[in-house]
């Protein structure tokens, strides 16, 4: 990771956090010749958050093999696009968010996050090393089973005020959406959210106190934004952003940007392994801007599934 930048983020959020329990995992970590610091050298456009401080897509590729890279993009008129050096995660199918995080002592920075392997549900905590070479330590723990009929995962996390929120959303096979709290180290389930079959790529683009906003494309190549108030029994409201373009995509990466909600997007080709950088307005149906910076080049995305870096603060405010 990027620790330098990362520590500069968590600090300027006041970030104080326990590490999360975890057991090692069997993968043996080795260390990566690329240091993990960032270095901004391209000119992006007019997508950024303010003078000082360009918008960035950060782009987690854990893989099916066992590995997890960092890639930043910096968008432009050609994206710039930064692979950090791959090192040993777990074989995984699907993942959510990754969330940055320090423990109280300020003194052990970390991810963590939920993945599913095979039909089990895991939590990961992935320990930062204080050398600017060393890798990162991943471990895992196991905290459901029964998920193989899913076919992605994303969580939301409102934390900057009260009430506070967090939850684990699942797109069954069954066409239904699955809703579950996270409550401490368990799950309360919420029940479906029936009419979304044919529904394929999600993530989260808004987390407020009353509501998430679920990023959603289908497999005619739609993007839609789902709204799903947080009171319960409050039904989803879907708002067609564009009716065709998006087939391509079976995972999809969002970055806030500004303080107007706006949002960078990085869609993934799994067939061709390649990922597109677009900026996002606002999102309010069809009257939402989309700019394409188009392909990333010199980036191979060869994810089960590409997800979010992000801290655990940075809230999420695309709708």
């Amino acid at each position: 990771m990027k620790l330098q930048r990362f520590a500069l983020a968590l600090a300027g959020a006041g970030l104080l956090a326990a590490a999360a329990a975890s057991v090692p995992v069997t993968a043996t970590a080795k260390p990566a010749p690329k240091p993990y610091f960032e270095t901004k050298t391209a000119n992006p456009n007019s997508a950024k958050a303010s003078a000082a401080e360009v918008c960035e897509s950060a782009v987690g590729v854990p893989t099916a093999a066992g590995t997890m890279q960092e890639v930043y993009v910096l968008p432009g008129r050609t994206p710039k696009a930064d692979a950090l050096e791959p090192y040993k995660f777990v074989g995984t199918r699907a993942n959510a968010t990754w969330y940055g995080a320090v423990n109280a002592a300020g003194t052990q920075f970390y991810y963590y996050g939920l993945l599913l392997q095979g039909g089990n549900l895991y939590r990961h905590t992935t320990y930062l090393p204080a050398s600017e070479t060393a890798s990162p330590r991943p471990t895992f723990k196991k905290v459901g089973s029964g998920w193989s009929s899913f076919k992605s995962i994303a969580t939301s996390n409102y934390s900057v005020a009260g009430p506070r929120h967090q939850y684990l959303y699942g797109l069954n096979t069954n066409g239904s959406l699955y809703r579950y709290a996270i409550v401490g180290a368990g799950f309360k389930a919420l029940g479906p959210l029936p009419g979304f079959r044919g529904f394929k790529a999600m993530t989260v683009l808004s987390e407020t106190a009353t509501y998430d906003t679920l990023l959603m494309t289908t497999n005619a190549g739609a993007l839609w934004t789902v709204h799903i108030p947080v009171a319960a029994g409050a039904k989803p409201v879907l708002k067609l952003v564009r009716s065709s373009g998006w087939s391509a995509y079976e995972s999809l990466v969002v970055q806030g940007c500004g303080t107007r909600g706006g949002s960078l997007i990085v869609g993934v080709d799994h067939d061709t392994k390649t990922g597109y950088q677009y900026a996002m307005s606002k999102a309010n149906g069809s009257k939402t801007a989309i700019t394409s910076y188009g392909k990333i080049p010199g980036v191979e995305f060869n994810g089960s599934s590409h997800v979010s870096l992000t801290t655990h603060y940075d809230q999420l405010v695309g709708e």
